[in-house]
């Protein structure tokens, strides 16, 4: 009897997802690379959030982030193939909008002998809203789904995840090229807070902009019940420097919430570097 092809997730290291959950689940990850004052390092793999947001305020300029390379891929999918040369990948990857990734991953498919053993896809989000599919997909397989059955729940749960960073400060938006340098002088005297999220076809956009802090989270409070309105969610908060805004979000959530879970990961370095450190991101999955 020929045997079941088996199925191996892909992802990379924007989704965030803490490496206790990809050893447990299998899931193989390919890190960006970010560079500060000309030293180069891997994305969650030689630079980890901690050390990352205690360098940034320290570097003479915003470090530059850069995608993996196709031969980066290449090298993890040959790996994979000769491991288990019956079992098909699913290289799942933050918003091609955001970067460059998804595109070096489907030159990287498109040098394999066999086309057929890879799939990409695009998540068309970022940090754990892409972490979300990336884990889904690794549970279904381990418990033996197809790749179609993977593909239509992880359509659907896209449908049915919103995606809200609150962003303490404008500097690293507007030195990144995200905002212009007069608005951001301006945001910042008037303690503006945005409120950003990201749209069907991948793009980062701001929900809203609110004044002082408070307002923000209440805010995004206000934001997730209309969406929401009491049904069952799951949700993901993430932090930069301090986990102690992400447990005052997190108990306000509980309370105002329908929340079936609730978990806690950091927003890594390179999403870290366009929104810098005290950023709040709160992904909310329908269940």
């Amino acid at each position: 009897m020929k045997k079941l092809t088996s199925i191996r997730i892909v992802t990379d290291s924007t989704a965030d997802i803490p490496q206790s959950v990809r050893q447990e689940l299998g899931i193989e990850m390919v890190p960006l690379k970010v560079n500060i004052d000309g030293e180069t390092y891997l994305d969650n793999v030689t630079l980890h959030p901690d050390q990352f947001y205690q360098m940034l305020p320290r570097a003479t300029v915003l470090p530059k982030t850069s995608q993996p390379s196709p031969a980066d891929f290449l090298d993890t999918y040959h790996r994979i193939l000769t491991e288990d040369p019956d079992t098909h990948i699913l290289s799942i990857h933050l918003s091609s909008r955001f970067s460059g990734t998804y595109q070096s991953a489907t030159i990287a498919r498109s040098m394999l002998e066999d086309e057929t053993k890879v799939t990409v896809l695009d998540s068309k989000t970022v940090t754990y809203g892409e972490g979300v599919l990336v884990t889904t997909a690794a549970e279904m397989a381990r418990n033996g789904s197809d790749l179609e059955s993977i593909l239509e729940k992880l359509a659907e749960i896209r449908r049915n995840t919103q995606v809200y960073f609150l962003v303490d400060t404008l500097e690293y938006l507007q030195k990144g090229g995200r905002i212009g340098k007069a608005s951001a002088i301006l945001g910042s005297l008037l303690n503006i807070k945005p409120i950003l999220s990201i749209d069907n076809d991948g793009e980062v956009f701001s929900l809203d902009k609110v004044r002082g802090n408070k307002r923000a989270v209440a805010r995004i409070l206000e934001l997730m019940k209309q969406e929401f309105a009491g049904e069952p969610v799951k949700v993901m908060v993430e932090y930069t420097d301090s986990q102690l805004p992400a447990d005052q979000i997190a108990g306000l959530i509980h309370g105002n919430m329908n929340v079936s879970s609730m978990d806690y990961t950091w927003i890594g370095p390179v999403i870290g570097t366009h929104v810098g450190p005290g950023t709040l991101g709160v992904i909310v999955t329908r269940v």
